[in-house]
């Protein structure tokens, strides 16, 4: 299959396996073509994932015969991602996160955008407070935010009732999380619940955890810079109850070492019963890790404290600098045509859902909208049809979140703070007698020095 070999093969090259493949410049080939590298799944995505893309390569192909789609596997992690971007064994086409664009644009690192645009005719659609994220001091853009979600309390229903619990009355307090994540693992011997804790993803997750207890790790101050203060009482909460969930409760297992792609995977075979991440992990549980729907369900986080919230993120389409104005103009194309006008054009929005729905896909995974409302109840309204994914065992997110305050992730030296928090959690899941206050002071005094550097 045309589109699984060439996604293979170049997702080979981001990893510096094929070196000769990413040394190649971007641009017309020897059939006279622009050939594009873009951004497909990560490593381990199914068949079924590659099949969705090949009809949509086709579409667009036809749609622009000048123009070659090389899919590229893309996973993109804090610790990696500047080294593959240094090295330039990325996409011509890519995703980042929310919290990073900030950086890379005042370093340079992103194409500027801002003609291509205001040219499309939808930049007053986007959500202001989303599309500020990606503009400079000046008002230009560096990139088309694309998707955005809220934290969810993801749970395996089929665990719930081992363990004798009602899986359409999920936990709706973290009181009930650690009653419930104890029942499963007394009775199934499994995880009762689990956070991540590696590369980046531990802080990001305890980021989330403190907000939902009503604390804020770092300060946005007015003046662009930032203060500290990771030793605030909602983080304060959030590592306790991890601590009292491992070693009073014996509730998280045996594997303290998991990311993203770990975790996602821990879940999707049954070994976790109840872990926090996007709402629209669901898509990738499904796709990449080959989670059965049934036993899925998903919730709002519980919140308490004095100003809690949800912890929202979410992800920018980009392109490198460094490619040519020909490379530039078929990426801004392809980013319209992929990520863009299935939220805009009814016609775009029913092709990609059929698409999906022909290779077995998720359409209908919560998501908040990164454009306007009404422009949003309208596409949901074309989508309707289409939608596969199982709502009902959603419906405590659906209920829910509406309720919740939104907390943007912090833009301060944000994946060097999440870092910091990764080394918190991994001691306290490891070490009985660790020091919670001692951990959380001296991540705050490094985190502020990472803050106040250039």
């Amino acid at each position: 299959m045309k589109s699984r070999s060439k996604a293979l093969v170049a997702g080979m090259a981001t990893f510096g396996i094929i070196a000769s493949l990413a040394a190649c410049t971007s641009g017309g080939g020897a059939t006279g073509k622009v050939e594009l590298r873009v951004a497909t799944f990560p490593p381990g995505a199914d068949a079924a994932a590659y099949e969705a893309f090949a009809v949509q390569e086709a579409q667009f192909e036809k749609l622009n015969p000048d123009i070659d789609i090389v899919g590229m596997e893309y996973l993109w992690t804090g610790p990696t991602f500047a080294v593959q971007l240094a090295g330039g064994t990325l996409p011509d086409v890519f995703t980042v996160p929310f919290t990073d664009t900030k950086t890379l644009l005042e370093n340079g690192q992103l194409m500027d955008v801002t003609k291509e645009v205001s040219d499309l005719g939808y930049a007053d659609k986007f959500n202001p407070i989303i599309l500020d994220g990606v503009k400079d001091g000046d008002g230009n853009i560096y990139g088309f935010p694309r998707q955005a979600y809220a934290m969810g309390l993801h749970y395996n229903r089929e665990l719930f009732e081992a363990a004798g619990l009602d899986p359409d009355s999920p936990p709706t307090t973290w009181d009930e999380v650690r009653a419930d994540a104890k029942a499963i693992a007394d009775a199934t011997g499994k995880a009762g619940f689990m956070t991540m804790t590696t590369g980046n993803t531990g802080g990001w997750q305890l980021t989330a955890q403190t907000v939902a207890h009503g604390g804020r790790t770092v300060i946005d101050n007015a003046d662009g810079t930032f203060t500290a203060q990771l030793d605030n009482p909602g983080t304060t909460a959030a590592v306790d109850f991890l601590k009292a969930a491992r070693w009073e409760d014996n509730s998280m297992g045996s594997n303290f070492l998991l990311d993203w792609t770990g975790i996602n995977q821990e879940f999707a075979a049954g070994n976790i019963g109840m872990y926090t991440s996007g709402s629209d992990v669901y898509t990738a549980l499904v796709r990449d890790f080959s989670l059965d729907p049934d036993v899925y369900g998903l919730t709002v986080v519980p919140t308490d404290g004095e100003d809690p919230g949800t912890l929202g993120g979410g992800d920018v389409a980009v392109m490198s600098p460094a490619i040519d104005d020909a490379t530039k103009a078929a990426g801004v194309k392809w980013i319209d045509w992929y990520y863009m006008q299935k939220l805009l054009n009814k016609d775009a929005a029913i092709t990609d859902a059929e698409a999906l729905v022909a290779s077995d896909q998720a359409v209908g995974t919560p998501v908040l909208p990164v454009l306007d409302k009404a422009t949003y109840d309208q596409q949901q309204e074309w989508l309707a049809p289409y939608v596969n994914v199982p709502r009902d065992q959603m419906q405590g997110f659906f209920d829910g979140i509406f309720d919740q305050k939104p907390v943007a992730e912090s833009k301060g030296k944000t994946q060097q703070v999440y870092a910091l928090l990764d080394t918190v959690i991994q001691t306290v899941l490891t070490d009985q007698n660790a020091d919670v206050d001692a951990l959380l002071k001296k991540a705050n005094t490094d985190a502020q020095a990472l803050l106040d550097s250039k």
